[in-house]
């Protein structure tokens, strides 16, 4: 016995709309990172590299404005000089 294509409706309705969900999901976290694939489990590494004082994934923020954002010029841009990323205290008087 056939079944009715009136009873499969809302599973055809379910499924698209978790497949809606799903691409938008991708395109926001696409669109988060600046054109890149989302990143998986980062560890301390990624996240904290130091060399000296200056942590890398915050310094590549600071030169393009993307967290995953990389530059290839030998010059750092105007005023990155006095971009420092140490937060100074307010000294009480």
């Amino acid at each position: 016995m056939p079944v009715p294509f009136e009873a499969l409706i809302p599973y055809a309705i379910i499924v698209t709309m978790f497949g809606v969900t799903g691409a938008g999901l991708s395109a926001i976290k696409t669109a988060q990172n600046g054109g890149k694939k989302a990143r998986w489990s980062l560890d301390t590494w990624d996240r904290r590299l130091t060399i000296g004082a200056i942590i890398v994934m915050d310094r590549d923020r600071r030169l393009t404005g993307w967290l995953r954002g990389q530059t290839d010029a030998a010059d750092a841009p105007y005023g990155f000089e006095y971009n420092n990323p140490w937060r100074v205290e307010k000294r009480y008087s």
